[in-house]
Order: structure tokens, then C-alpha cells, then sequence
């Protein structure tokens, strides 16, 4: 039922998505999208599997700043990924994204085949985590990364509490005013507030057989990339 859910959500939502989140996020994201980029190796061809990859954001900013890279981007609603095959068609690099249908739970990829799996704002919608995480961990190459994007609260009390002021009050109606619907973005707030905190959802990531887990904070802790590596 949850899938169902969560699929509607996204079908619903997806051709004005881009412009919801710079509006909500007041173009924060791009610098987000920017710092996960600048962590994947520049100086050799790698493919990059993004999952969850939505309207194709992440996996064309990546392309964009990572000419040797290659993405292949899945997605388990077809409405998004219209938008990121659209989207795609008209930018350079393009010709470097590769998109299918297809869940993150159950990958349609080979063992050990990318450099690099990205998943931005996508894990907090799926409820097996773990079981997703070790698929991550599956289709890495021994010495891949996997690199989790997800929003957070800021650890300082003041930050958290302003913060709160406009997630929890200002946003959800607003967001849900944009994208047309009475539930998008309330569903977004308390899909936030159920994640695992930063040091619990990293020992998701030791379980699923990450190692070197580390976590990277992005404005005051508004977000953060979650960083483990399959040695």
C-alpha cells in the first residue's frame, strides 16, 4: 500500500517538481546537488547508478561537472522519469544518462558493476532500508561509494528551532499549494521527522556492509550526505 502511495505521490507532483523544490528550498539544492558531484573521482571514467533518480537532477548535475562520468538513473515512476528523458534531450551531457524503470529495492543492474551509487531524498520513502542499502552495496564495485542525500534538522538548538518554524508550519502548505495536491508536502515534513537520526541511519549503513561510514553535514544540517564505501 505504502508503494502505491508513494508512487502517486510522485506521479502527481512530478511535472511542476523542479520548480516546487527551488522555490521551497530558495535554490539551496543546486549547491547540494553541487557537493555530492564534487565528491565523485574525476579523474577516470565511472559509472554512477542513481538511485531514486527522479526528474534526473542529481544525475545531470554530476554529468555536468564529471565529463568522464556516465549515469545510469532509475526510477520507479514512469511520470518522473519522462520528465528526466525530456529534461536530458536538451542539455549537452545528456548523452550520458541512461534511464530505466525499476526499483530501488531490487536494482536492474549487475553485481558490482558502478563506481558510484547516488540516492538523493529518496531513501526516507522506502521502508525496507536495509534491503536497499545491501542492494547499494550489491551493484558497487569492490572500492565503490555509495552516496545518500537525505534531509536532516540542524544539531544547534536556536537553528533547529527556526527551522522547525518553517518545515513543519510554513512549508507543507505552501508546498502543497505549489504541486496542486493537499497532501505532497505534509507527507514530505513527516516522512523527515520518521528518518533515523544521523548516527542510527549510519549503522544502517555498517549493516548493510558499508565500512568508512561517514557523515557530511550541508547548511547547518538542513541536509546531509551519508558516505560509506565498499572496501
Amino acid at each position: 500500500m505504502r508503494d502505491f502511495l508513494v508512487r502517486k505521490l510522485f506521479e502527481d507532483v512530478a511535472s511542476g517538481y523542479d520548480l516546487q523544490n527551488s522555490v521551497l528550498s530558495l535554490r539551496i539544492d543546486v549547491l547540494w546537488r553541487k557537493t555530492l558531484a564534487g565528491l565523485i573521482p574525476a579523474d577516470r571514467p565511472v559509472l554512477v547508478l542513481d538511485a531514486a533518480c527522479g526528474t534526473g537532477e542529481v544525475a545531470l548535475s554530476i554529468l555536468a561537472r564529471r565529463p568522464k562520468a556516465r549515469v545510469l538513473g532509475v526510477d520507479f515512476t514512469l511520470a518522473m522519469l519522462e520528465v528526466a528523458k525530456a529534461k536530458a534531450s536538451r542539455r549537452p551531457q545528456g548523452d550520458r544518462l541512461s534511464l530505466v524503470l525499476g526499483d530501488a529495492r531490487h536494482l536492474p543492474a549487475a553485481d558490482a558493476c558502478a563506481d558510484c551509487l547516488t540516492i538523493a531524498f529518496g531513501i526516507r520513502n522506502i521502508e525496507e532500508r536495509v534491503t536497499a542499502l545491501k542492494e547499494f552495496w550489491r551493484v558497487l564495485k569492490p572500492g565503490g561509494q555509495a552516496l545518500v542525500m537525505e534531509f536532516s534538522l540542524p544539531e544547534n538548538p536556536v537553528m533547529r528551532r527556526l527551522y522547525r518554524l518553517y518545515f513543519d508550519y510554513v512549508m507543507p502548505p505552501l508546498g502543497n499549494w505549489l504541486s496542486g495536491t493537499n497532501y505532497a508536502y505534509t507527507y514530505l515534513m513527516e516522512s523527515v521527522h520518521a528518518f533515523p537520526d544521523p548516527g542510527a541511519f549510519a549503522q544502517e549503513m555498517r549493516e548493510a556492509g558499508f565500512n568508512r561510514v561517514e557523515v557530511i553535514p550541508l547548511t547547518f544540517g538542513i541536509a546531509r550526505i551519508h558516505r560509506g564505501f565498499k572496501d
